[in-house]
């Protein structure tokens, strides 16, 4: 096959991935969005009128790129995880493993997918923080880049959980149990800066703080850690997972049954 008929496979998964969630969007936009009013009700009016400036900015402002940030990072996740995992069950995705199509083709198809649906929610919350905050971009690149490397991640994270998965409980304990709490911790509502010397240490070794560290510089202009070291976790995690997701794929390992 020739790359035309790859980018045509490429782009009927994505198309298909898109429809998918556009189909229910009361269920996949409309929720990320009334979620993400509570925290900033709650945590931003209610909670940050008390705690004053965070980092020399009013704390809803803190807050926001982070609260952006996570919802990119469950959007992207649970859409690929959720959908590769369906076409297990329904046994679809035999289809794709006996196509002349390669592996990294099938990766970019559902990631894509992912990316998409996490930056169009990352776009609806930052619309509605509007109406709450006076939301400012002091360096773009780092805001689109950050995004976008996070959306790809997290995609990743998503099909690999799929991957293993044997039951749709499966695919709800990671973000139960690892996901959820690493993203609370990642400093979405604080500066690491406040906590002791020891939780700082340990702090440190949670990937999503250098990504929400990372977005939050692309908005105000500060960080809790050097940007370089941020995006090099990042893509580091981009390589593994796809290193990852590609062998599995490639050698049917939690697919053939």
């Amino acid at each position: 096959m020739s790359g035309k008929h790859y980018y045509i496979a490429f782009r009927s998964i994505l198309h298909r991935e898109i429809v998918r969630f556009t189909r229910i969007w009361v269920q996949t936009l409309v929720p990320p969005a009334i979620t993400m009013t509570l925290y900033f009700v709650i945590f931003g009016n209610l909670i940050g009128s008390r705690i004053g400036e965070m980092g020399g900015y009013s704390y809803m402002a803190f807050i926001v790129p982070g609260l952006i940030m996570m919802s990119v990072i469950t959007n992207s996740y649970s859409n690929v995880a959720s959908s590769f995992f369906s076409s297990k069950f329904q046994r679809n995705v035999e289809e794709l493993l006996v196509a002349p199509v390669p592996t990294y083709v099938i990766i970019a198809g559902y990631v894509g997918g992912g990316v998409v649906r996490g930056l169009l929610v990352g776009l609806i919350v930052s619309m509605v923080s509007l109406f709450f905050v006076d939301l400012q971009i002091s360096h773009l690149f780092s805001v689109i880049f950050t995004v976008f490397l996070t959306s790809v991640l997290f995609s990743l994270a998503g099909l690999l959980n799929a991957i293993f998965a044997r039951t749709f409980d499966d695919i709800s304990i990671i973000p139960t149990f690892i996901l959820t709490p690493l993203t609370y911790l990642g400093g979405v509502f604080y500066s690491i800066d406040l906590l002791p010397e020891v939780w700082q240490t340990i702090s440190h070794g949670n990937p999503v703080l250098y990504m929400v560290n990372a977005f939050r510089y692309g908005f105000l202009g500060i960080s809790d850690v050097p940007l370089t070291v941020a995006y090099g976790i990042i893509i580091g995690f981009i390589g593994l997972f796809y290193g990852l997701a590609w062998y599995l794929i490639h050698t049917g390992r939690g697919l053939r049954t």
